[in-house]
């Protein structure tokens, strides 16, 4: 029911936006004498949709103006604040504590702060029509989960174990799809990143708190991230589908990164040069692949993130290559004059898909 009324919402949001788009629009045809409505047609128009956009304020509390938009954002950047800042306090109150209490006492406490937080999730949101208060209190049960699992070990002595990391993505997703919060789906897809990396790593042999060690575990997860969404639905969720693309891109490419100075870290037992001149070679070709499919996607955040790991790895390497043997002005001249041909390589990028889309029937 949740999902369907943040779905319901943002189609309210959307139809919105439209409105206030269509009014500026047909005031600038009237002022260049292009489109004029009669006086009856007018107020019809105008009739409708102010109903319509009381009607959206009233159910769905959506955004009536630009203003409107920012204080919404000033609000979402309170309401997550306020969540960081609350699962802190929560956090400092549990050590500040501990030690006066027994250890029923403390099993009982994390217990009921656990559950209690979580019902208290599930209340507010079926309360709150704005999602802020809920997104809120949902990282506060997140917070909570995370307190019950390590203190409850800690506790009883329990040995480590990335299947921490498991329950915590579980529970981090289960919240994020349930209320829409994408800040906990992020968390998940961390979670998740951390586990299956630690799994490789103690398939391989190592301890699985070291698998930061070997940055070649992080792939695979970071290509299944990435393609997720092709997989499953994810148009009734704000910017899911994004997010996932954005962090499994990311996933893949800082262990390139890192791979391309580091080649002793790789599982590869070759020569070190052709281990870190191979993954450098892999980043500029899959930072641009990207980048092309962002462009082909009509996916903005693909090529941004794209461009920029395409960029930090040209500028590593120019570092690399020319930093001690290049005079300071003119290192800085080359860099400056990447930049612009990337500029004119993207902007005719653009102007090509701009002809496209024109071209279309």
């Amino acid at each position: 029911m949740m999902i369907n009324n943040d779905t319901v919402k943002r189609d309210a949001q959307r139809r919105s936006d439209q409105i206030h788009a269509f009014r500026r629009e047909l005031a600038a045809l009237e002022k260049e004498d292009v489109l004029l409505l009669d006086e009856h047609q007018a107020r019809g128009v105008v009739n409708y949709q102010n109903a319509l956009l009381a009607e959206y304020r009233k159910a769905f509390d959506v955004d009536g103006s630009d203003q409107e938009k920012r204080l919404s954002w000033g609000m979402k950047i309170a309401s997550l604040m306020g969540a960081l800042a609350l699962a802190a306090s929560l956090f400092f109150l549990f050590y500040q504590f501990w030690g006066w209490l027994g250890t029923a006492s403390q099993v009982v406490v994390l217990i009921a702060a656990s559950l209690g937080s979580f019902l208290l999730t599930i209340w507010v949101g079926a309360r709150d029509g704005s999602g802020y208060y809920v997104k809120l209190v949902g990282l506060m049960s997140f917070a909570c989960f995370v307190l019950n699992i390590t203190m409850i070990g800690q506790i009883f002595n329990i040995t480590p174990s990335d299947n921490a990391l498991l329950a915590w993505a579980v529970f981090a997703l289960l919240l994020a799809y349930a209320y829409d919060i994408r800040l906990l789906q992020v968390v998940g897809i961390l979670c998740v990143i951390a586990f299956f990396s630690a799994r490789m790593g103690a398939w391989g042999g190592m301890y699985w708190l070291h698998f930061g060690e070997r940055p070649e575990n992080f792939i695979p997860i970071a290509l299944l991230l990435f393609f997720l969404p092709q997989w499953l639905d994810h148009r009734r969720f704000t910017g899911f589908a994004m997010a996932y693309r954005v962090m499994g891109a990311m996933c893949l490419f800082i262990p390139l990164l890192i791979l391309s100075f580091w080649g002793q870290s790789s599982y590869l037992k070759i020569d070190l040069d052709l281990i870190e001149g191979f993954y450098q070679l892999m980043g500029f070709a899959l930072s641009a692949g990207l980048i092309w499919l962002g462009i082909r996607k009509n996916w903005l955040h693909a090529v941004n993130t794209g461009v920029f790991f395409f960029v930090l790895f040209l500028y590593s390497k120019f570092f690399d290559w020319w930093w001690v043997l290049m005079p300071k002005y003119l290192f800085f001249m080359v860099l400056g004059l990447m930049a612009v041909l990337l500029l004119v390589v993207l902007t005719r990028f653009r102007t090509a898909q701009y002809a496209n889309v024109e071209n279309q029937p």
